[in-house]
Formats: C-alpha cells, sequence, structure tokens
C-alpha cells in the first residue's frame, strides 16, 4: 500500500471531516472510496478509452523500432526462440 499526501483547503477539508463523520467512516475511506468512483468513471469515458487506444499504437509502433534498431545492431532480423536461448553450449535445443 502507498501513502499519499494531498493539500485541501481549510473549506474542502472542512467538509470532507464533517460528511465522513456523519456517514460514520474515516476521512481516508471517503478519499479512498471517492477516488475508486471517480477512476471507475474515467475508465469508462470514451475520450479516455480513446486516448488509451493511440498511446497503446505509440507504444507498439515505438517497440517496433526498437526491435529493428536492435536486429540492425546485431545483425538479424529474426528472434531466438526461448528455447534456444537457454539451450548449453554444445548441445541442441531439440533431443
Amino acid at each position: 500500500m502507498k501513502t499519499l499526501a494531498i493539500r485541501l483547503d481549510e473549506d474542502l477539508h472542512t467538509r470532507l471531516t464533517m460528511l465522513s463523520k456523519l456517514a460514520g467512516t474515516t476521512v481516508t475511506d471517503t478519499i479512498r472510496t471517492a477516488i475508486e468512483q471517480h477512476l471507475t468513471a474515467l475508465a469508462s469515458d470514451p475520450a479516455i478509452t480513446a486516448k488509451a487506444q493511440e498511446l497503446t499504437a505509440e507504444i507498439e509502433k515505438e517497440a517496433a523500432q526498437q526491435r529493428q534498431a536492435l536486429a540492425a545492431l546485431i545483425g538479424s532480423t529474426t528472434t531466438s526462440s526461448p528455447s534456444a536461448a537457454t539451450a548449453r553450449p554444445g548441445r541442441s535445443a531439440k533431443r
């Protein structure tokens, strides 16, 4: 679990404290619930989903460029399979 410090103006802090007390919960639990609800709303927002898809495409493009750069650096355009990479020298990966 992470600890987070936030700054609130006095009026907002007073409202938070009073409403939490009236609801029979702690300020921390009220904040945690509010954050969870807000994040759920953001995650279902079509604009956020579109931005996430754009970011995913950008990450994939950058990863492909990095793979190409590494392949050019080592002089190979193919990647080795995990079994070939872990085979001991002098032994065949297949038996």
